[in-house]
């Protein structure tokens, strides 16, 4: 993890994903999205909801002694 503790941006790497997180003017200073451009995009937080969902659909388990 590098960059936290200036609290501008921060970038985690986790070997197969790279995590950037900015402030807003930084954000746009740095202009990840147009630098690339051209890369496959995966929209990861669709996936997200649907396993929330899911999640949300199934009844909660009951306590021993209910």
């Amino acid at each position: 993890m590098e960059g936290a503790t200036e609290g501008k941006w921060a970038l985690m790497d986790y070997n197969d994903v790279v995590v950037h997180i900015f402030l807003e003017r930084v954000r746009s200073f740095y202009d990840l999205e147009g630098l690339w451009a051209e890369a496959p995009q995966t929209e990861v937080a669709d996936k997200i909801r649907q396993k929330v969902g899911a999640k949300a659909d199934k009844p909660a388990p009951k306590k021993k002694g209910s």
